[in-house]
């Protein structure tokens, strides 16, 4: 686990991963644009009070309101864009360090974008969930512990799951997850923390595609699960 992690940080300057990441950031700042403008545009011509200053007030409030949201969203939606470019940081991993696999299952980009947007679902409401908990034990100081847990879980099984997919028939990659889950819960708490810290979860999705495809040609070679 520790091997797959310091493999994925080691190949972060490759030049494949730096084109997913600057790819992900210039959609993500492009999208953001474009709601701005819509958001403008909108708030111009909503007049709320029907007084000058106070319209003015609310358009100007209005804006800095979308600018801290989208500030905030940045990261998940950077993520959520890098999902889409997976391939890109499977195929360099596998290029470098097992030249020798014969050609992933090719998956449809309808296939890539439903397991995101499953992904991303499932995760809110998850979270949604244990709001509750994640507030009555941050008093207790161990609340942040709790997110990690879950949010491992999550990201392990989701980040498997997708890598797994390209080299398993699902079958079996459900039977090569379930047998090794306390592992892969692990790096997947790992992988949460790193989401967590500013800018550096930025590069998040590309160490955690890497790690996991070292965990799974790791876990399917030990295990004699057919590529």
């Amino acid at each position: 686990m520790i091997t797959s992690l310091t493999r994925a940080v080691l190949q972060l300057p490759d030049p494949r991963f730096r084109r997913v990441l600057w790819a992900s950031l210039a959609g993500t700042v492009i999208l953001y644009i474009l709601v701005y403008l819509a958001v403008g545009w909108g708030l111009t011509k909503l007049q709320l009070f029907g007084v000058g200053w106070a319209d003015s007030l609310a358009e100007v409030l209005g804006g800095l309101a979308v600018f801290v949201v989208t500030l905030l969203l940045f990261p998940s939606i950077a993520t959520l864009l890098m999902s889409f470019l997976q391939e890109t940081i499977a195929e360099a991993v596998e290029g470098k360090y097992y030249p020798s696999l014969p050609a992933p299952r090719r998956q449809g980009w309808l296939e890539g974008l439903w397991a995101a947007l499953r992904f991303a679902a499932v995760a809110l409401l998850i979270n949604m969930l244990a709001l509750p908990a994640y507030l009555f034990l941050l008093f207790a100081g161990i609340g942040i512990g709790l997110y990690y847990l879950v949010n491992g879980y999550l990201l392990s099984r989701d980040y498997f799951e997708m890598m797994a997919g390209r080299r398993l028939e699902p079958r079996v990659a459900d039977a090569l997850r379930r047998k090794h889950w306390l592992r892969l819960w692990l790096l997947g708490a790992i992988l949460a923390f790193i989401s967590t810290l500013p800018l550096i979860n930025l590069l998040a999705p590309l160490i955690s595609t890497a790690a996991m495809v070292h965990e799974v040609e790791k876990l399917r070679s030990r295990d004699g699960a057919p590529a």
